[in-house]
């Protein structure tokens, strides 16, 4: 699946240089004072297996506290604890073999306005010996919800799940409602979206074109609502909600997050598998 698997990392890479290049514009068109804010972009390396990738981190800028867009293409061997959870999943021949390859884009958006949503969205391929399959999503995370924003979003991630299969949204929500629920909190979150993994129908540019569809859905869903909310007046009330609600966000990617433990335990740059956490948060 060599020819495969180069279309995908390219796709990934492609879609996190068009999302840089949208949130950079969107810095630009506040209308603030403050200098506008412009990633870093880092290359980052994989321990002692190949790969790496680009770490694109903004922090302090108009719009944005902190975001990431990053992107990576790493392959290796998979360590036994690594190669237990794939097999537990049903990945087979992971022990006989456990070389794997992987591509994608992740992003975290943690917002200066607390009437702005914070966001996540990734869309990655996974490949070894015995099997490949496609995952990904998006949620929404306010501190502040409005309704609108949340039907908004929704609305646009039900549309490009629509365009391949009318089963996929209801499916794909109710895994997000479970996969992003905070046991020890009893709550979710944020307000939801999609998630989807291990997606292998059997056709590859079927599954590679819908999960295309998600990774260009998400500019049309989000910004709108970025750019709407990043003027809207607040005060320390509303900062002190913001701080506590990031808070939910660091609890559950340093708990229970699949992807964070995945590019720890299989040595990616910690910084970079670190990014979604907020710069800020407060406990109560």
């Amino acid at each position: 699946m060599q020819d495969q698997r180069q279309r995908a990392a390219s796709w990934f890479q492609e879609l996190r240089d068009r999302i840089v290049l949208a949130f950079e514009d969107l810095e630009t068109r506040h209308p603030s004072d403050k200098p506008a804010g412009r990633f870093e972009v880092l290359p980052t390396q994989r321990g002692e297996d190949g790969g790496g990738g680009l770490m694109s981190v903004m922090r302090e800028g108009r719009v944005f506290e902190k975001v990431g867009v990053n992107w990576s293409e790493v392959h290796g061997t998979l360590s036994p604890k690594a190669q237990a959870a794939m097999a537990a999943r049903g990945v087979p021949g992971i022990e006989a073999d456990p070389r794997f390859w992987a591509s994608g884009i992740s992003l975290v958006a943690h917002m200066q306005n607390p009437h702005a949503p914070a966001v996540h969205m990734n869309t990655r391929m996974f490949w070894t010996p015995g099997a490949w399959w496609f995952g990904g999503g998006a949620d929404l995370n306010p501190c502040i919800e409005y309704d609108e924003d949340t039907a908004h979003f929704h609305d646009v991630l039900k549309a490009a799940c629509a365009r391949h299969d009318d089963d996929y949204y209801p499916r794909f929500k109710a895994w997000a409602d479970e996969y992003f629920f905070i046991p020890h909190r009893g709550r979710a979150r944020g307000v939801g979206g999609i998630f989807y993994d291990d997606l292998n129908t059997g056709d590859w540019e079927a599954d590679f074109a819908f999960t295309r569809s998600v990774g260009e859905a998400f500019l049309p869903a989000f910004l709108p609502l970025a750019e709407q909310r990043m003027t809207h007046d607040f005060d320390e009330a509303d900062r002190q909600t913001q701080l506590v609600h990031r808070g939910l966000y660091a609890e559950y990617n340093l708990v229970y997050d699949r992807g964070t433990k995945f590019g720890l335990e299989t040595g990616h740059n910690p910084d970079a598998v670190l990014m979604s956490l907020p710069p800020l948060a407060k406990w109560v």
